[in-house]
């Protein structure tokens, strides 16, 4: 069994009332009881689970009527001996924590505004309203500190479970501290679960094929003829960025900036002045992208005449850009379904569970062959 993995009732932990009477009662009839409880505290709902050999949600189930679904037969028989024997006499306060936890999830995200996240939180809350949940979503302006302290927060309120939707941090530092915040979330019976890989942690993650994407986006335009070709790139300390540059390979012009489009607009525009002789630019997300077209005009530079432009994860509005825009399509929106739907999921199911998202390159009007310069 592993705790780690219940969900709902874990906060659910019983208090018994003293039971020596009881232990002195038995002896004196000469009766041993099967196990004694040790005095230095009640016996717990975890170790009621422990001794019937199932999942602490599954007795919280049976004990507390928890969780929406009931448990019956043999099942529900050996949870109820268990706890007759351990003398487990339940704790209504943990009881209601319980049915808090088991009502409202949280959805982390680094900017509400952000199109990306817009789909993505879509998905995720059709999921948690075909199950009843109620969603609560913060915003990290891409702070890492902030993703750990509203995790800290929303174990705090009794949340059923969180789904952190940005993207992690390289800094080792701040990986470990936040598998730290899972760890104690998930040890009081929440659950996690991460759109994107996160380091040192042992949650369930819907995971993308970024590294895959970007090489389909140079291919593309090698396979165009062009061989001067730059990178707009969002920050390097993002996990998603550095696996898009992985994709991409060396031997390639780079500007980082925020991952907005006036960063890359400011970047293109940097990119261009210092090397005019490029031929194409992939931007690692598409509101860089409409950036980097704004700035291609701005410069003189036709696209895809003179300038071709491939973007990342395929936002609504990428279509409708002018022109067209090229672009790496992430499917948004049945990421944010599968990642609520694993954190939904049963807590007897094993975990961690890792979902690999395939992606594809949409081939638009922003890429032309290379214009021979």
């Amino acid at each position: 069994m592993d705790e780690q993995r219940s969900r709902g009732a874990g906060a659910a932990n019983g208090s018994a009332a003293g039971a020596t009477g009881a232990t002195a009662a038995a002896a004196a009839a000469g009766a041993a009881p099967a196990r004694i409880r040790p005095a230095t505290g009640a016996v717990t709902l975890k170790q009621v689970a422990a001794e019937a050999e199932v999942s602490l949600a599954t007795a919280s189930r049976v004990l507390h009527r928890s969780g929406g679904r009931e448990v019956r037969g043999p099942l529900a028989e050996r949870v109820q001996t268990a706890a007759e024997r351990l003398g487990y006499v339940s704790n209504p306060h943990a009881q209601a924590l319980a049915r808090a936890r088991s009502s409202t999830v949280g959805l982390i995200v680094h900017d509400v505004t952000d199109p990306y996240f817009a789909a993505i939180a879509t998905g995720a809350m059709h999921a948690a309203h075909a199950e009843g949940v109620m969603v609560m979503m913060a915003a990290t302006f891409r702070d890492p500190e902030l993703e750990i302290d509203y995790l800290s927060r929303l174990r705090a309120q009794g949340a059923r479970g969180v789904l952190l939707a940005g993207s992690g941090s390289t800094d080792a530092r701040v990986s470990g501290r936040l598998a730290e915040a899972i760890a104690a979330f998930t040890r009081e019976g929440g659950r996690v679960a991460a759109i994107g890989a996160r380091p040192d942690t042992h949650i369930d993650a819907v995971v993308p094929d970024n590294v895959a994407g970007a090489r389909q986006a140079r291919a593309h335009l090698e396979a165009l003829g062009h061989k001067r070709i730059g990178i707009i790139s969002g920050p390097e300390t993002l996990l998603t960025v550095s696996q898009r540059l992985a994709g991409l390979g060396d031997g390639l012009r780079i500007i980082a900036a925020d991952f907005t489009r006036e960063g890359g607009y400011q970047a293109a525009k940097k990119l261009l002045a210092a090397h005019p002789g490029l031929t194409a630019l992939i931007a690692l997300n598409d509101l860089m992208a409409a950036g980097v077209l704004a700035a291609a005009k701005d410069a003189g530079r036709k696209v895809p005449d003179d300038l071709s432009v491939i973007g990342f994860d395929d936002l609504p509005f990428a279509a409708d850009l002018s022109p067209a825009l090229t672009t790496v399509r992430l499917p948004l929106r049945h990421m944010g379904e599968r990642a609520m739907s694993l954190l939904l999921a049963d807590p007897d199911e094993p975990s961690p569970k890792t979902i690999d998202i395939p992606v594809d390159l949409v081939t638009r009007a922003s890429t032309a062959p290379a214009a021979r310069r």
